[in-house]
């Protein structure tokens, strides 16, 4: 209990973290027909703001790797901060500044993307350093913020744009700074340790010449790959298959799709002490890969949807799981782990729906083809765990 109290704005401060990258991801995106009727920026060029996102913060996870622990982790924590607070103010302010608006979102975008890849690599090895009682369960419930604060940010910005209107979004990009600006006294005030000792973090060299760790980089590439394959088509399969407006399908698709994870996530976060974490991970991806064919496969557009939905609670797991199932077999892999595990998750989460869309393009825009194809990550997955659950078995 003592232990709790004291990390317990730790704690805090690395959910509101999560929660501050849910905004960073999911607020532009509820914007992009606005920004093309306000600003007359080309859906092509609009397409560009989640790739700049993304890849940014692939290559912040590769910087960390090296320079994270030179610069420590409460001054890189509250740059996260800071980056995102001044990001979504920014959002607010430049587009109408500069001569293309097109350019004040893009800087903005990347300076948000900044902050949340740091808080992406950061925050579960600050966690990590912390003297918690089942750390599995602690990651877990610490990943279900990202998905509550997923929710919320689509949940509360409808509302937001109903009484208010959309044309007020700046309010709100404002609004949502509150948060990252709060957290950043709580990151600059809460202990945090170090994941190991100086000097005796694993080197990227070393890491790579470590067989396991290479497993953990293909589970995290396919949980990336399973998580995001579905949730960033989602609406359009919900759309094609139900025939709902966009509205809807936001709400039934993307935002279930998150809740669903989260449930998942605070389940395992709860009960973990009693759950045998490779198992809750083996039955995760064989209900995810059931998830996709069902999606795929099924005649039934509300099996369709069911696939849709409970994809979110089988891919809960995936992404924490693999940070906790490799700090336990490297302890010493330190904040470069975490951070080229961070970066093979985004690759995965790049790859993903990359394969579903070309698959779809490459069938006639068949998207039920698309989808069958995402089920080939959470197979791999399968047989990722398989495997490890096979070695561990062999060293007893």
């Amino acid at each position: 209990m003592k232990t709790k109290n004291k990390y317990g704005q730790t704690l805090l401060a690395c959910y509101l973290a999560f929660i501050t990258q849910a905004i960073a991801a999911n607020f532009a995106p509820l914007l992009f027909l606005t920004f093309h009727k306000s600003y007359g920026i080309p859906l092509g060029k609009i397409a560009l703001i989640s790739t700049t996102f993304y890849f940014t913060q692939l290559i912040v996870d590769v910087i960390c790797a090296k320079y994270a622990d030179r610069i420590g982790y409460r001054v890189c924590a509250v740059v996260s901060e800071a980056a995102s607070a001044i990001g979504l103010i920014g959002l607010a302010v430049l587009p109408g500044l500069l001569p293309d608006p097109f350019i004040g979102i893009i800087i903005s975008v990347l300076i948000y993307a900044l902050g949340s890849g740091l808080i992406e690599v950061l925050a579960s090895p600050i966690v990590e350093a912390c003297p918690f009682n089942h750390k599995e369960a602690v990651m877990s419930l610490l990943h279900s913020f990202y998905c509550w604060g997923s929710v919320g940010v689509i949940l509360l910005s409808t509302v937001f744009f109903a009484v208010f209107g959309v044309e007020h979004w700046k309010w709100l990009s404002c609004i949502w700074a509150l948060v990252p600006i709060y957290n950043i006294y709580n990151f600059a005030v809460c202990p945090i340790e170090k994941l190991v000792g100086d000097g005796e973090g694993m080197s990227i060299g070393r890491l790579f010449r470590t067989p396991v760790f290479f497993i953990g980089i293909i589970l995290m590439v396919c949980a990336g790959a399973s998580e995001l394959s579905m949730a960033q088509w989602a609406s359009a399969f919900v759309e094609s298959a139900l025939g709902l407006q966009k509205t809807v399908g936001d709400l039934a698709g993307p935002c279930m799709f998150a809740v669903t994870m989260g449930i998942s996530r605070t389940i395992y976060g709860k009960y973990g002490e009693k759950i045998e974490l490779t198992r809750y991970m083996l039955g995760s991806g064989v209900l995810c890969l059931i998830c996709y064919v069902l999606a795929a496969l099924s005649h039934n557009p509300l099996l369709s949807l069911a696939g849709c939905i409970f994809c979110g609670f089988s891919v809960g797991i995936m992404w924490p799981g693999t940070i906790s199932i490799m700090s336990k077999r490297l302890p010493t892999g330190g904040t470069a782990m975490f951070a080229l595990l961070a970066m093979a998750g985004d690759l995965g989460g790049s790859a993903g729906p990359a394969v579903v869309g070309f698959v779809t393009e490459l069938k006639n825009d068949n998207l039920q083809s698309g989808m069958l194809a995402g089920g080939l990550f959470p197979a791999i997955m399968i047989l990722s765990i398989l495997f490890i659950k096979s070695r561990s078995k062999q060293t007893k």
